[in-house]
């Protein structure tokens, strides 16, 4: 290599020519056709020729002789059949060094500039042939397909992006733009791209090409997507994303719809089945939220004297559905309703949940009735689990009941029974933890109203009571009864705040992460928060699908069906695990956004919190009226500590980006 030689090299994937101007050992000194010099190893060379420029004639001709001899080298790529090269060559897959290439391609006396044209073509396509400095491989063709496969499927996504950022600038400019009803196929492609952006983001099978289009539109931000989206009318702004992320069908399949319209009247169907008790003379009642529509479980007492009898009614949704139908398939495939803020999702279909199965006022319905007999100090004597007939005579709220606790004797009493087995489940060591609830409402006008609930009210502390009485009783039959079930337990908490119901609100808040979890098994086991010797839930068969299992484990003690065994209800627990999963995300995600969309309109207001512990550059903080946790910068000066009352600012609120940002003050 000597200075005055023309050589290549190859830059960010193009060829580049250039002369060199100096060597030293194995390092050159360039001037390339971009009038650039550069420092190069000679083994960065991607071809060298005997040709040379005269270096004295100056930096600017050495330029331009540089262009024209790409010119020229460019030129002869032209007549290069690179295609008709393989189809002679491919059969022989034996390397193939410059030289020879360049005689098939240029037979007659070729030079630097007919090689150097061949290394350009083969480097520009590289379909056919294997491109390794100066040796060339053809490839198989199966091969050959491959590569023409893979670009012809960049060409199609590099179409997409320009076609697609090009649609995407115009759906900018225009003020009212709408997918319309019938989409062309691109854009429909356009629009299918960027709604799975925005939904899975990089776990997206488009992220790609997807984030290609953004650039090239000129947007750089998730936020910007969604206004897009929702510009498009692709979203409601308020879209639940986390039903797209989860695959959450709101509506039931077609055939899941028809054979849930189609059952049988019920009414001669409970007549038909024996053993069934008619227990229909009792003044039942169920006791829930005002907008509920889904009665699953209902109450009755009665002063029998020297005791009372205690009914705790749960509908019998194992009645009508059966194992393995394709109602049950598509309830343990949803696990559980789903409650948030603007919309319900059930677990079985309307006609099931809210007519059919639902313990409807003035309708009879089969239930399965707990039945307990109680002494006049509360503690409860005996107890049966039967199959029945029932009909509630009174549909209450909980503001009913908590207006008739003094003026009822059936709710006087129900309410005194619960407070004795509260007592009692204390004294046995139950970790009671009482938090205010926030409800959402949300107005026909779209406008929002956060109520704060207290748990602590007659009518939610009775119906809480009554369920775990009946839980408690039916993990006690199953267990009497030899039966297998989802049993629910739990170790004791890690530490203990405070005894009885005496703890404050900072104190009970902690203590609730202080708990641990609960554990399902087939064997009943000690409950240490309720304080009980073996716990299932049953009470809920319409809602959860983990209170319809149990529930069909009890009727199959009763004789009505056959039990599930061991080894299925370990497959439903595994089944269930991500369903219950997703429904405890959707709809803690849903609740807080809604509760940010409200607290949006509150910036600059002034709220009390509560000091709950310190970090390094903040204070994480409960804030009361909303129950609702967020982190405070430290204030210079103050040193604060756990329990502390303050007065904190909300600062920004971002419901969409899941943002709260508050400062004391």
């Amino acid at each position: 290599m000597e200075p005055g030689n023309i050589v290549e090299y190859i830059d960010r994937q193009k060829i580049i020519c250039a002369v060199v101007l100096k060597v030293k050992k194995q390092r050159l000194r360039l001037l390339d056709q971009t009038n650039r010099e550069v420092n190069l190893a000679d083994g960065r060379l991607s071809h060298t020729s005997k040709m040379r420029l005269d270096l004295s004639i100056g930096r600017d001709k050495l330029v331009a002789a540089l262009k024209e001899t790409v010119n020229r080298r460019n030129a002869l790529t032209d007549a290069i059949d690179i295609k008709g090269l393989w189809e002679v060559l491919n059969s022989e897959q034996e390397w193939i060094d410059l030289a020879s290439m360049t005689e098939f391609c240029f037979p007659d006396n070729p030079t630097g500039d007919h090689e150097s044209a061949v290394v350009r073509a083969f480097f520009k396509n590289r379909v056919y042939f294997k491109f390794n400095h100066d040796r060339f491989f053809p490839n198989t063709p199966d091969h050959v397909e491959q590569i023409m496969a893979r670009d012809r499927e960049a060409a199609r996504k590099n179409l997409i992006i320009e076609e697609g950022s090009a649609w995407l600038k115009e759906v900018l400019t225009d003020n009212t733009p709408s997918v319309p009803d019938s989409l062309s196929e691109d854009v429909l492609a356009f629009v299918t791209i960027l709604k799975s952006l925005y939904i899975f983001e990089k776990e997206s099978e488009h992220y790609a090409i997807g984030q290609a289009m953004l650039e090239r539109a000129g947007i750089d931000s998730s936020e910007d997507l969604f206004k897009v989206l929702v510009k498009l009318s692709v979203f409601d702004k308020n879209e639940n994303i986390d039903l797209s992320r989860y695959e959450i069908s709101i509506s039931f399949p077609d055939k899941v719809t028809k054979q849930a319209t189609e059952l049988a009247s019920f009414t001669q169907a409970i007549s038909a089945e024996n053993g069934r008790k008619d227990l229909t003379a009792l003044n039942l009642m169920t006791i829930d939220g005002p907008s509920t529509l889904d009665y699953d479980d209902a109450l009755s007492i009665e002063d029998q004297g020297n005791h009372y009898g205690l009914g705790v009614h749960i509908a019998d949704v194992g009645h009508f559905i059966k194992k393995g139908d394709i109602i049950d398939n598509e309830a343990l495939a949803r696990g559980s309703s789903i409650y948030m803020p603007d919309q319900k999702i059930a677990m079985l279909p309307e006609y099931l949940a809210e007519d059919v199965c639902s313990l409807k006022a003035g309708e009879l319905r089969p239930a399965i009735s707990i039945m307990a007999k109680l002494s006049r100090s509360g503690k409860i004597v005996d107890y049966e689990v039967i199959p029945s007939t029932v009909r509630v005579l009174h549909q209450l709220t909980y503001g009913n009941v908590d207006m008739m606790v003094d003026e009822n004797k059936d709710i006087s009493m129900l309410y005194d029974i619960a407070k004795r087995f509260r007592q009692y489940r204390l004294s046995q060591g139950a970790v009671q933890i009482s938090l205010p609830e926030i409800n959402i409402i949300l107005g026909e006008n779209g406008q929002i109203s956060v109520v704060r609930i207290d748990r602590k009210d007659p009518s939610r502390m009775l119906v809480e009571e009554m369920m775990i009485i009946a839980n408690w009783l039916m993990a006690g039959f199953l267990a009497k009864h030899n039966t297998p079930a989802i049993f629910r337990s739990q170790p004791g908490p890690r530490d203990r705040l405070y005894k009885g119901t005496e703890g404050t609100l900072f104190q009970n808040y902690m203590q609730r992460k202080l708990l641990n979890r609960f554990i399902l098994s087939n064997n009943p086991e000690h409950h240490s928060g309720l304080g009980l010797d073996a716990y299932v839930t049953a009470t809920s068969p319409i809602r959860k699908y983990f209170d319809l299992v149990t529930q069909r484990q009890i009727r199959a003690v009763l004789g009505l069906e056959e039990p599930y065994p061991p080894e299925a209800l370990d497959n439903i627990m595994r089944l269930l695990e991500q369903p219950m999963s997703r429904v405890f995300s959707i709809q803690q995600a849903s609740q807080r956004y809604w509760l940010f969309k409200y607290l949006e309109k509150k910036v600059g207001q002034k709220k009390e919190a509560i000091i709950l512990y310190k970090r390094k550059h903040n204070y994480q903080v409960l804030i009361p009226a909303y129950m609702i946790e967020c982190e405070m910068p430290l204030s210079g000066g103050i040193e604060l500590k756990p329990q502390d009352l303050v007065q904190i600012t909300l600062q920004h609120v971002n419901a969409r980006k899941d943002a709260l940002s508050v400062y004391m003050g």
